[in-house]
């Protein structure tokens, strides 16, 4: 079982502050930026910010998907995401580039063994990078009006 991590960035032309809530926003924000892979999306507990409790399907593949049940912390720059459904953590870095943001996000879990563990470390990186790539441009979107 190795670490797998997979990490995107983007540019967005908004303030931290204001990503930093949008992305923090999990009752009206996140379910109008999320990509199609998130199914079942719904807040369990609180829904801004740290304390707060988020359910989604993550359809990762045809086949594979990730039930997540996500506490939210948030510490500084950085709102993290862990699943007590599994290993999987994702954290969002916001820090101030130029006028704007830097949006980093990274998800790291403990992937499977053997060759089963060679293609997940060499394609779920890839897959994750499409849909975070799409949810900080949708976001960008957002945060333009």
């Amino acid at each position: 079982m190795g670490q797998v991590t997979a990490t995107t960035n983007l540019a967005i032309d908004a303030a931290p502050e204001a990503v930093s809530a949008a992305l923090a926003d999990y009752t009206t924000v996140r379910p109008q930026i999320l990509p199609a892979n998130y199914r079942d999306y719904r807040v369990e507990a609180g829904g801004t910010g740290a304390g707060t409790v988020v359910h989604w399907i993550l359809q990762a593949t045809e086949k594979r998907q990730r039930d997540v049940l996500a506490d939210v912390t948030v510490s500084g720059d950085t709102i993290t995401e862990t699943d007590r459904n599994s290993t999987m953590v994702t954290t969002y870095r916001v820090t101030a580039a130029g006028t704007g943001s830097q949006v980093v996000v990274t998800t790291t879990w403990k992937g499977a063994g053997g060759i089963g563990g060679f293609f997940e470390k060499t394609f779920a990186p890839k897959g994750l990078n499409r849909m975070y790539t799409e949810l900080l441009g949708n976001l960008q979107k957002r945060l333009a009006h």
